[in-house]
């Protein structure tokens, strides 16, 4: 199926509607020509209201995180956006619940193949690492970010840049020291200043 008549079937997904406390209202941007692919978590409750991926304060550390300018970070030709799950899930007794699994059983695998020209595949949080790094993934999400050279070059996984996660940044100041330079300096590739 062509890539434009799956995004709309997704877009009009009703699988686990009955599940889901917001009802159904999946987020996500994808273009045949996008060379980074963001791979996070579900949509938070702001994301869900907006429809915009990525719109809260998460968003705001993920793009400082990238040195990436908003403009570009919202261009579907450049950037894919695709959670593990479409839907805001609800919320849990500490965060949002995990991201309902019928996005990855029934769209992840006839999604991520059409995006041919994806050159970078941000894994951000231990969902998207578990799909997509499989038993290549570390024991913890910290030991498979401080591992992350050795998923270069395709893939760079990230803890989530969600505010509820400060005590861990600063538990672990290698990852501004080291990781986000490594990061950023593949950022700069992808898109060279000025292009």
């Amino acid at each position: 199926m062509p890539l434009d008549g799956l995004l709309k079937e997704i877009r009009a997904c009703r699988l686990c509607e009955a599940q889901l406390p917001l009802g159904p209202k999946p987020v996500l941007r994808a273009s045949a020509t996008a060379r980074l692919l963001v791979v996070g978590q579900a949509p938070g409750i702001r994301v869900h209201e907006s429809g915009i991926p990525w719109n809260d304060a998460s968003g705001m550390r993920l793009r400082e995180w990238l040195r990436m300018e908003r403009e570009r970070f919202y261009d579907q030709s450049q950037v894919a956006i695709v959670p593990m799950g479409f839907c805001y899930p609800g919320k849990g007794s500490s965060g949002d619940l995990p991201p309902r699994p019928e996005c990855r059983q029934t769209w992840h695998p006839q999604l991520i193949p059409l995006l041919t020209n994806i050159e970078l595949i941000l894994l951000i949080g231990h969902y998207a690492q578990d799909f997509f790094l499989g038993a290549r993934r570390r024991g913890t999400l910290t030991d498979t970010v401080r591992a992350w050279a050795d998923y270069a070059p395709r893939y760079f996984p990230l803890p989530h840049p969600s505010p509820r996660n400060v005590g861990w940044f600063k538990q672990n100041p290698w990852f501004e020291a080291e990781v986000l330079p490594a990061l950023r300096e593949r950022i700069r590739a992808l898109f060279p200043p000025g292009r």
